[in-house]
């Protein structure tokens, strides 16, 4: 098992834009941008999350509620590859996002899935041992699959991470993280693609100018919280 990754607090701009300006976007951001490690020879890659919740829906009610500080667990794979698999925690304060994230094993994100929890409790890895407490004492559970297909760009000066996602789905009424023929639905018709911007303390000038688009408006989007519509 690795070692726990952690990323400092960081600022995330998300909007909703078009086919064509998503095109556009990407020529962009090509001339000067790394693709991301996990995209294929098209620059795109699958991703596969399983997110987790309460009984009563913790996670989801302060998402609907615009709750300032809130957290959610998600277990995370790509490309359909299950040698690679991530426990990841997300946590939102005063507008700020900050991931932590621990490599974990097919067979052990499979015991978590039938509520075999035990194992973690003697680990020396704080994520995990704080995942184990918040399924025994907070009943966390796993909810509902969400896929989509990813494009990113990474830029070193300020640490910009910049995500183009389409074609959002989620399993309907099935936690089977592995099952690749599993039943799923776009959960927004007009197929919405979200543009998603991360960096540290500033943001370049030249991304700044570059990710200029005539359709782009800012949304809190959850895929978490839409595809609960289905689930």
């Amino acid at each position: 098992m690795q070692c726990l990754k952690v990323k400092k607090f960081r600022h995330e701009i998300k909007h909703y834009i078009n086919l064509s300006d998503a095109m556009a976007i990407k020529k962009r951001l090509s001339l000067i941008a790394d693709l991301d490690k996990n995209a294929k020879s098209d620059g795109k890659y699958k991703v596969r999350s399983l997110y987790f919740d309460t009984l009563d829906d913790k996670v989801l009610m302060e998402k609907i509620s615009g709750i300032n500080n809130r957290e959610k667990f998600r277990i995370r794979y790509y490309n359909e590859d299950s040698k690679f698999i991530k426990l990841e925690k997300k946590s939102k304060v005063n507008g700020f996002v900050n991931k932590v994230s621990t490599q974990i094993s097919k067979e052990e994100s499979e015991k978590i899935l039938l509520g075999d929890i035990s194992w973690m409790k003697n680990t020396q890895n704080n994520l995990l041992i704080e995942f184990y407490a918040k399924m025994k004492y907070q009943q966390l559970r796993p909810k509902t699959i969400v896929d989509y297909v990813r494009e990113a760009f990474v830029y070193k000066y300020g640490n910009v991470r910049i995500t183009i996602d389409s074609n959002i789905q989620t399993g309907i009424n099935s936690k089977k993280l592995f099952c690749h023929n599993v039943p799923v639905v776009r959960i927004n018709k007009e197929n919405i693609i979200i543009f998603e911007v991360k960096y540290d303390e500033y943001l370049p000038e030249v991304i700044k100018g570059l990710i200029q688009v005539n359709s782009t408006f800012k949304t809190a989007f959850s895929k978490y919280m839409v595809s609960r519509i289905f689930n």
